[in-house]
């Protein structure tokens, strides 16, 4: 490890691998389950600590597609974040450190903009990184009084939180609701319904209450998706506006 979070990184580093997940906590219900268990027989859920720099990324993907935030963030980390210490990646090209609250603070609309972030999205996370630090206290918290602390921010939902403490407080039970997606999957894996709802998903799930996050983990990670009956979201570049 290097530069001045070197020691912190290191006694962070098991939770970052998944040191204080409990993997045997949780009890498969369901055949395909089941296999996805026995063949996934290490997953663990990792524990970062840190909740900006899961916020800001989960911000960015808010009903875009990944291509768009994927986009975004790479060009905002790259323009306003830090190379990071250390020597470079194989091909050369230095990797880069997020920047910290101030700096995102200070990120004029019109880059934004040219990376493709629309008002709202860009609104969110100025208004989250000026009380960074009451943010930051959630990833010590329970997952559900963390989700609470979040969600007071407007632009934060019940799907951008979830998305978070699933990374920084290492929740097993933080299931995503409100995604495009994950309804049709968990519902097509377990019960041969694509069309399922959050409220379908949900029901689904009950059997895993204190689980459902690492249940619906294994399920993706099953390749039990059900086959696309119409053409991907089109991806759009607002910057050319």
């Amino acid at each position: 490890a290097w530069g001045p979070g070197a020691d912190w990184l290191l006694d962070r580093l098991p939770d970052l691998l998944g040191g204080s997940d409990e993997p045997d906590a949780f009890v498969p219900r369901h055949r395909l389950l089941l296999d996805a268990l026995r063949r996934r027989p290490g997953l663990r859920l990792c524990r970062t600590g840190l909740v900006l720099e899961s916020l800001i990324p989960s911000v960015l993907e808010q009903k875009v597609t990944t291509v768009e935030a994927y986009r975004a963030w790479r060009l905002l980390v790259r323009a306003y974040g830090e190379p990071a210490p250390g020597p470079p990646l194989a091909s050369g090209e230095p990797l880069y450190v997020m920047p910290d609250a101030r700096t995102w603070a200070l990120i004029p609309s019109w880059e934004w903009h040219r990376a493709g972030v629309d008002a709202k999205r860009s609104a969110t996370v100025l208004r989250a990184v000026r009380v960074a630090r009451r943010l930051e206290e959630a990833a010590a918290m329970a997952p559900e009084e963390a989700a609470a602390r979040l969600e007071l921010i407007p632009g934060i939902g019940p799907w951008t939180s979830a998305e978070v403490i699933q990374r920084s407080n290492g929740a097993p039970d933080a299931v995503t609701v409100g995604d495009l997606h994950l309804p049709g999957i968990v519902g097509h894996a377990l019960a041969d319904d694509r069309d399922a709802d959050d409220e379908a998903m949900l029901e689904l799930l009950t059997p895993y209450a204190g689980q459902r996050h690492r249940a619906t983990r294994l399920i993706l990670l099953s390749g039990r998706t059900p086959a696309r009956r119409a053409p991907r979201m089109p991806i759009r570049n607002i910057a050319r506006l």
